[in-house]
């Protein structure tokens, strides 16, 4: 179902504003057909083009294989399992805290970027999540850019997660997301979204 946005506002069609936003959906369940990581390479280095505080890019991403996946089930919640378990691909979103070791490559015009992070842990942790957050955003656009279906779920041991996959990088997980051609029952209703007068003032 369309909603009834005014599309002579956007300078993109009906076809790309349903794929993205009117008609997508999180998905539930998903077909066997696989997702390459090839397909995975394209839609990161897509999100990978959406803004950051200081060009910062803290999302990293974990891709999920056949071997992996035994030891992720344990560690969702039980609401998300099954469908964990028979997506094609699930990939675990995390934060790195570390990011600011390259900032001198990617945010080169503060030099003292780097070093200000690092005297910093608390707001470095902050800035990570926050940033890595938007980036989550940008990765469920670009997966639906490519024609696939996102399933993002926060239910799972974020702790036991860190143990068992980023004991060594230390890393933080966020989101975990399964991925893929939606299958029979995917969808939810949608849900009532808050209306323009109740989230937006102006002054």
């Amino acid at each position: 179902m369309t909603s009834a946005l005014n599309t002579a506002a956007f300078v993109v069609g009906d076809a790309a504003l349903d794929t993205l936003f009117r008609e997508a959906r999180t998905a539930n369940t998903f077909t066997d057909e696989p997702v390459s990581i090839d397909q995975v390479r394209e839609i990161v280095a897509l999100a990978g083009l959406g803004p950051t505080a200081m060009n910062n890019q803290p999302l990293r991403v974990l891709v999920v294989t056949e071997e992996s996946r035994e030891r992720l089930l344990p560690l969702m919640a039980e609401g998300n399992r099954e469908k964990t378990a028979s997506a094609p691909l699930t990939l675990v979103l995390a934060a790195d805290p570390r990011f600011h070791d390259r900032l001198p490559e990617h945010f080169p015009i503060f030099p003292g970027a780097r070093d200000m992070f690092e005297a910093q842990p608390e707001q470095r942790e902050k800035d990570a999540e926050f940033n890595a957050a938007l980036q989550i955003g940008y990765l469920t656009i670009a997966i639906r850019a490519a024609g696939l279906a996102a399933g993002p779920m926060g239910g799972f041991d974020r702790e036991g997660v860190d143990r068992e996959f980023f004991a060594e990088s230390g890393w933080r997980s966020l989101v975990v997301m399964n991925v893929g051609r939606p299958g029979e029952g995917a969808w939810m209703e949608r849900l009532p979204r808050i209306a323009f007068e109740d989230a937006v003032e102006v002054l």
